[in-house]
């Protein structure tokens, strides 16, 4: 990729803020809920426990963030 002169190209990179951190983090909680659903209906426990696991770790990131 070719810059314009006089760019520094640190000031092109769009950097996360914590609105992108939220919603990775609400995503990954609703695809926990998901993933245990399916996990239960089906009777694939593997994945019930990761899917438990993603939402408590979403969950425990989001109460991190706001408090």
């Amino acid at each position: 990729m070719r810059y314009r002169e006089g760019e520094a190209p640190e000031k092109l990179a769009s950097h996360a803020n914590d609105d992108m951190f939220i919603g990775t983090t609400i995503y990954g909680f609703i695809l926990g809920i998901g993933f245990v659903y399916v996990g239960l209906r089906y009777k694939q426990r593997w994945l019930a426990f990761w899917g438990l696991g993603l939402s408590i770790a979403s969950a425990a990131s989001m109460v991190a963030m706001h408090s």
